[in-house]
């Protein structure tokens, strides 16, 4: 799920029980007053999670792209996931 939101990421989690780590939300409180950079750094942080997914093993990713295709893609492309 791309992170593109600090409030609906903090309401989501919360409704599905899913804990947010300390040093995630600490980063991203400190970024919502700028809304370009908390893209980046979202961007930044689920490529972060996928590659170590990969790197670990998994067959592939699933992505949830709750109407956000931009950052979708941005992570796509970070990872090299060719396009077709």
């Amino acid at each position: 799920m791309p992170v593109t939101n600090y409030e609906s990421l903090i309401r989501f989690s919360a409704t599905c029980g899913a804990e947010i780590p300390r040093w995630v939300k600490k980063r991203l409180e400190s970024l919502t007053g700028d809304q370009q950079d908390l893209l980046d750094y979202g961007e930044e942080l689920v490529s972060g999670l996928c590659q170590q997914l990969i790197d670990g093993g998994a067959p592939g990713i699933h992505f949830y792209t709750l109407n956000q295709s931009p950052a979708i893609k941005k992570i796509c492309d970070n990872l090299g996931f060719a396009r077709s």
